[in-house]
């Protein structure tokens, strides 16, 4: 069993708190400005001082802001607003109107406008706005029209993945990742504004990716396409580890999409999204969860057999918020709730900061330091104790 009562508002509390503190003051980066997200998740050491990747900063900005919003450590809303203020003067590409994938220092190192980025810079501006950062309406109100001028494709209801840094080319690939994450950003951008556009939108982007494309594999959410939204069943066969893009289906996504769906039921009833939300958590228990050594596979093929059988303390994170919020209405996922804590305890949480481990092999072994540019700054498991705060108690 756990240690602690994960369905304490106090623990759960004291959780947020300790991956809050595990990246500041050190990752405040007095030099160039914004965060420095590379530290090391065992002994907390800057390993990268330089690298400024988008995902990374506005996940930062958004964890402060959430740290704000949940009256944590004083120093969260300054936090936040020092990450918001390089967001808006330094990852905004002023000149082509984008949002640069990555910086060295404040200058361009790569100019790839991704989708993906601009969703997270979204969420970001929508939890700020929340907890009244200054300048972060605007900036959310920015995220938004780029994501629906250059992205977003109307006739598809879904949006495109990627462009080259000046909007002259759209690349063909297309995929659920970015739209799963878009569609989250949205819900956050109404929570903070109550604007029904932002809802709207979510909805839409729910329907026809669960929905529509859901239904032609059975209820399990494929990751690639090709620019019409056909499967592309090819699609990085060979680069089976990519982070961002790995073949075969994720159970990791599959629970971010139960907790998207549930999350979204509370604001449009129909009566579709709980049951699906319902069904995406069961699959990937059923495809995902290793019975012999716990925790969920990277990735399965179309039988459940793991093709990545390494563990990812993201996908943990992300099926405690979903069984949280499932277990209002059906007590068996609060089992899985108190379970999976169980499983972080032992094998994900680190036991001398609290932070979370990004990846484990099969056996729960850490093989390699994990020493990317591309870094998870404690977003997944931040944002999901969050969303376990506002279902056992207030915010």
């Amino acid at each position: 069993m756990t240690s602690s009562n994960y369905r304490s508002p106090w623990v759960l509390r004291q959780q947020m708190h300790r991956v809050l503190n595990f990246y500041y003051p050190d990752c405040i980066d007095t030099r160039y400005g914004g965060y420095i997200a590379q530290l090391d998740e065992r002994d907390g050491f800057v390993y990268d001082g330089q690298t400024k990747h988008l995902v990374a900063t506005a996940r930062a900005v958004h964890n402060f802001s959430v740290g704000a919003l949940i009256d944590g450590p004083v120093w969260c809303e300054t936090a936040a607003e020092h990450g918001l203020h390089f967001l808006s003067n330094h990852h905004w590409n002023d000149e082509n109107e984008g949002y640069d994938w990555i910086l060295d220092g404040r200058e361009t190192a790569d100019a790839t406008w991704f989708c993906y980025g601009h969703a997270f810079v979204l969420l970001a501006s929508a939890r700020a706005v929340e907890a009244g950062i200054s300048g972060a309406n605007a900036e959310l109100e920015r995220a938004f029209r780029v994501i629906d001028d250059r992205f977003w494709e109307p006739e598809h209801g879904l949006c495109a993945d990627q462009s080259d840094g000046r909007w002259d080319t759209i690349a063909s690939y297309r995929g659920q990742n970015a739209n799963m994450h878009t569609c989250e950003a949205l819900i956050a951008a109404y929570e903070a504004t109550d604007e029904e556009q932002y809802l709207e939108r979510a909805y839409t982007i729910v329907e026809a990716l669960v929905k529509r494309l859901g239904a032609e594999t059975e209820g399990r959410i494929w990751e690639h396409y090709d620019r019409d939204w056909n499967r592309d069943m090819a699609y990085n066969e060979d680069e089976p580890r990519h982070q961002f893009r790995p073949w075969g289906y994720q159970p990791g996504h599959h629970l971010e999409w139960a907790k998207l769906l549930s999350i979204l039921a509370t604001y449009r009833p129909e009566s579709w999204l709980l049951p699906t939300a319902t069904s995406l958590f069961d699959i990937a228990i059923e495809d995902g969860w290793d019975d012999e050594h716990g925790g969920f596979y990277y990735t399965v093929d179309g039988d459940g057999q793991p093709i990545i059988a390494d563990k990812y303390g993201w996908a943990v994170a992300e099926a405690i918020g979903a069984a949280a919020l499932l277990g209002r209405t059906d007590e068996q996922y609060l089992d899985w709730y108190d379970r999976l804590w169980e499983y972080a305890e032992h094998h994900v949480i680190n036991p001398s900061f609290g932070n979370w481990y990004e990846r484990l092999t099969e056996t729960h072994e850490r093989d390699d330091p994990n020493h990317g540019v591309e870094v998870e700054p404690g977003y997944h498991p931040l944002t999901n104790a969050y969303v376990a705060l506002g279902v056992f108690g207030k915010h």
